[in-house]
């Protein structure tokens, strides 16, 4: 049976290829496939430990058969590493385009809400002591967008009091100072707003599949849970 293979960020570079389709016999696993991608790429193989394995808008372990047509990604760990969707009033977005913070305070306003808690995740000049260029950001962005509504459905039912929520991630070179990612939450008490917040944004740091490379001077390096 033939299976198509996506590769990301560090992975699509490593190998070449940001696609790659295999002839695997009936019922062959996520393994297997992982197997028959690293014995074209032998680069990849000590990847192996830290890799992210999805199928659709979802994670799956490496013992999951596959089937003829479905396509497999391959992510490496996200730049930090099934739900029903978020309500109509939540905001969800992967753009290209720049974030405004004006725009997303207004997403989650209220007549109930007592605080409106907003986060950016602001482009720094420098990382480790070495002096950045510029950022990359590259996602997937179907599956991004998914793991972000299930954010916003955790957020809810973990904080019952929030009103609204919105997350927003770019993608895309970014300089100094602008922001990659906004998170807004409106609640009837601030507490409740500063910890659905930060639990909002530590969850996405770990389970979105968005990616970063650093630019600097000299040399460039992707950021994730192994570097």
């Amino acid at each position: 049976m033939k299976v198509q293979v996506r590769l990301f960020a560090r992975y699509r570079e490593e190998a070449g290829h940001d696609r790659v389709e295999l002839d695997l016999p009936e019922g062959g696993t996520v393994e297997a496939a992982w197997e028959a991608v690293t014995s074209r790429f032998p680069a990849l193989s000590a990847y192996r430990p830290f890799t992210l394995f999805a199928v659709g808008n979802d994670y799956v372990v490496p013992d999951r058969p596959l089937h003829a047509g479905e396509e497999l990604c391959l992510f490496p760990p996200v730049s930090g590493g099934a739900a029903g969707a978020a309500p109509a009033a939540d905001r969800v977005e992967v753009t290209a385009e720049p974030l405004s913070e004006r725009a997303l305070v207004l997403a989650v306003e209220d007549p109930g809400a007592g605080a409106i808690v907003l986060f950016s995740g602001v482009v720094r000049e420098e990382t480790g002591g070495r002096q950045i260029k510029f950022l990359e950001y590259e996602g997937h962005a179907a599956m991004a967008t998914a793991k972000m509504h299930e954010i916003a459905a955790a957020v809810r039912a973990r904080f019952p009091g929030v009103r609204k929520v919105a997350l927003v991630h770019r993608v895309g070179r970014l300089e100094i100072g602008e922001s990659s990612v906004l998170i807004a939450v409106s609640s009837a008490h601030r507490r409740e707003a500063f910890e659905a917040c930060h639990f909002a944004i530590d969850t996405l740091k770990e389970t979105v599949p968005i990616w970063k490379k650093e630019h600097f001077e000299d040399g460039e390096v992707w950021v994730g849970r192994t570097g």
